[in-house]
């Protein structure tokens, strides 16, 4: 049974803040196993003044730091006491950009965990526009105590 995570469970979940925090709404599709979360792309947001004046792209990095916001999430309903964790992204391999996100989008992006052993995830991350796949990768991620020094 699938669930809705709302931008501000998300923020309760993760430290990122504007103009950082790039996912609005994640759906919880599969417990513990997969997440489809959603990014509004605007005009407004700051990365566009420069990337690229004229010609509005949002960055790949973004999107895949988007992606990593979604593979948190999921992450994070798969671990008890999650108050107490951050989720720490490690890497990406396996990327592919195959389109651009412009302003007006919504960015989908659907993100599976393939493995998640120990305090480490390894995760299958697509993002979309509509139908057509942009963006598509492999990320590790570790959740780690939030107190850590």
């Amino acid at each position: 049974m699938s669930r809705t995570i709302d931008i501000s469970q998300i923020m309760n979940l993760l430290p990122h803040r504007y103009p950082f925090l790039l996912v609005d709404k994640v759906e919880i599709v599969e417990e513990g196993k997969k997440a489809v979360g959603y990014k509004n792309v605007t005009i407004n947001e700051q990365f566009f003044q420069g990337h690229f004046p004229g010609n509005p792209i949002m960055p790949g990095v973004l999107i895949l730091e988007a992606m990593a916001q979604v593979g948190a999430v999921i992450l994070f309903d798969s671990i008890p006491e999650i108050e107490k964790k951050l989720v720490y992204f490690l890497g990406m391999d396996k990327i592919k950009f195959r389109g651009p996100v412009l302003p007006g989008d919504v960015l989908r992006m659907e993100v599976d965990i393939t493995r998640f052993q120990g305090k480490v995830g390894r995760l299958e991350a697509k993002a979309f526009v509509g139908d057509k796949l942009v963006t598509e990768a492999v990320q590790t991620s570790m959740v780690v105590d939030r107190d850590r020094k």
